[in-house]
């Protein structure tokens, strides 16, 4: 039994062109991620009242007070890493579990750690029912970033800090990329990849965003 309604469903596969085509329409030409963005279902992440606009190409409302970022802008964030199949690969800001579902198709593991419990516990279950069994996720303070598990090949930060985070650089494998909204109000942000060398790490800016903040501490939910 196929997990994508569309298989059963033509108006699905007729949703799920038009949902490619904008992708590639705002700059998303990677056929790996393309194709991870078509095998997970954005629908399964949005419930309530915004279940009629997750194919949309904008970001929604979940619960704690985050968001699910729009498809294109998750698109850009993962091309932009260049996962590769062997990567181990850290992501800071679980929420609905969108993003670390396709990171999970395309590198060998994922650990991606919130600062609520209950987004982490909603993202568990969906994880489970996508059969994804290469994604750790776990509450915790997503400033520090696991120090346990590194160093990491790649990592994914979806929350904006002032300036990249320091425990977050230290944890990334020389060779290793990056990507993290840097701003100082949720008005002006820009997208930036970090990647270290063997004498330090280069800042490329990619473009304007909005994000979450990035806050320290445990969520109260």
């Amino acid at each position: 039994m196929s997990d994508d309604p569309a298989d059963d469903d033509p108006g699905g596969a007729e949703r799920k062109m038009r949902f490619l085509f904008q992708l590639r329409q705002r700059g998303v030409t990677d056929p790996r991620v393309l194709e991870a963005m078509e095998r997970i279902d954005r629908g399964e992440f949005v419930r309530g009242h915004f279940e009629d606009r997750a194919y949309d190409d904008t970001p929604l409302p979940i619960p704690c007070g985050q968001t699910i970022s729009q498809p294109s802008v998750v698109g850009l964030m993962t091309q932009a890493l260049e996962v590769g199949p062997r990567d181990k690969v850290l992501e800071i800001g679980t929420g609905s579990g969108y993003q670390a579902a396709i990171l999970s198709l395309l590198c060998r593991r994922v650990y991606t750690v919130d600062r609520h419990r209950r987004l982490v516990t909603e993202a568990e279950a969906i994880f489970r029912h996508f059969g994804l069994s290469n994604i750790t996720a776990m509450v915790s303070d997503g400033s520090r970033g696991l120090p346990d598990q590194a160093p990491f090949d790649r990592i994914m930060v979806t929350a904006a800090a002032e300036d990249p985070p320091g425990p977050l650089l230290a944890q990334l494998k020389i060779g290793g990329i990056m990507v993290v909204p840097v701003g100082q109000s949720d008005a002006v942000q820009t997208l930036i990849r970090v990647r270290r060398g063997e004498n330090g790490f280069d800042y490329d800016e990619l473009r304007q965003v909005r994000f979450v903040p990035l806050v320290e501490g445990l969520g109260q939910t």
